[in-house]
């Protein structure tokens, strides 16, 4: 009885610190909430597009000299957009000084740009033809249509593509192109062209295309010209992945719970038991008395009788 009584408010501290602990479980979980990672708007990304952009080196009859052309249309870096149709350029001894059309299309344009995690470069040119200096009258070539695009995304893979639709005439003659090969015209007293459909490139970070490359070596003999030679690509485009921020993004926390009592365990309680004495079960201080008592009262009855007996044999007698 005495050590239940004792062991019961052991249970219920035992107990009541078992509540605390899971009551403040949840606001221990919610302090200690990490922080969020939240993306932002990316940085170094770019984009870049042109519809025409040659190289050319041009040697002249009437002088030993190379006149370097360098030369582009319609080409943009992001945020940029162009669509001028012609491209008409100068060249120091060519035709008296007289302006060179290199291009003229119904389309030509280029668009490059770069938002949040994206770049992305554009090129379109459709009917064109373009020409090179000493060869006025015969187009280097002719396209219906070609495109190119170039998109970096982070977080996947860049991708480059380019394609020609349509015929395709080089120094006058129509020639067929396989994406990714490479196809070679030669035209007696001109000169020879190696063409590169869909030239494409991509890195881990980067990508870029060219719709058409052309390697150009003509010899026109015409208009002070002697030869050309050098590259024009047609419809490129580039881009680099944008490297995207990460801002964290710290979760308030909640009041930090209270500290929970420090639970002792009960003391062992000692109850000292009163020593029993086993010849005196069941009685009590009294009993000595009350034995006298009865001895006396039984000698005296004891003696009532034997007077009373002895009067009455003395009655008889």
């Amino acid at each position: 009885m005495n050590s239940s009584l004792f062991r019961m408010p052991a249970r219920r501290s035992a107990a009541g610190a078992l509540t605390f602990a899971l009551a403040a479980g949840p606001m221990a979980l919610l302090a200690a909430a990490p922080a969020h990672a939240t993306g932002s708007g990316g940085s170094g990304g770019k984009a870049g597009a042109s519809v025409l952009r040659a190289g050319l080196d041009v040697s002249l009859l009437n002088k030993s000299v190379n006149v370097p052309l360098r030369t582009s249309l319609n080409e943009v870096r992001a945020p940029g957009t162009a669509a001028r149709t012609a491209l008409a350029v100068t060249v120091d001894g060519v035709d008296k000084g007289q302006p060179v059309s290199m291009l003229k299309a119904d389309v030509a344009t280029a668009k490059a740009d770069v938002t949040g995690d994206r770049a992305e470069g554009r090129a379109e040119l459709a009917h064109a033809k373009v020409h090179v200096p000493g060869l006025p009258l015969l187009s280097l070539i002719e396209v219906e249509k070609i495109t190119s695009r170039a998109v970096c995304v982070a977080g996947a893979r860049p991708e480059a593509g380019a394609n020609a639709l349509g015929r395709v005439t080089v120094l006058g003659k129509r020639i067929t192109l396989t994406a990714g090969g490479v196809s070679r015209v030669r035209v007696p007293a001109v000169g020879e062209v190696t063409l590169t459909l869909s030239k494409t490139d991509t890195t881990t970070r980067t990508a870029a295309a060219a719709a058409l490359e052309l390697k150009v070596s003509v010899n026109p003999l015409k208009l002070n010209v002697a030869e050309v030679e050098g590259v024009v690509t047609l419809a490129e485009t580039s881009c680099t992945t944008p490297q995207v921020q990460t801002v964290q993004r710290e979760v308030p926390a909640a009041p930090k719970p209270p500290a929970a009592p420090a639970v002792a365990a009960p003391a062992p309680q000692t109850v000292a038991a009163a020593p029993v004495n086993l010849a005196e079960t069941g009685g009590s201080p009294a009993t000595p008395y009350l034995v006298g008592g009865g001895a006396l009262l039984l000698a005296a009855g004891g003696g009532a009788v034997v007077w009373a007996r002895g009067r009455r044999t003395g009655a008889d007698g």
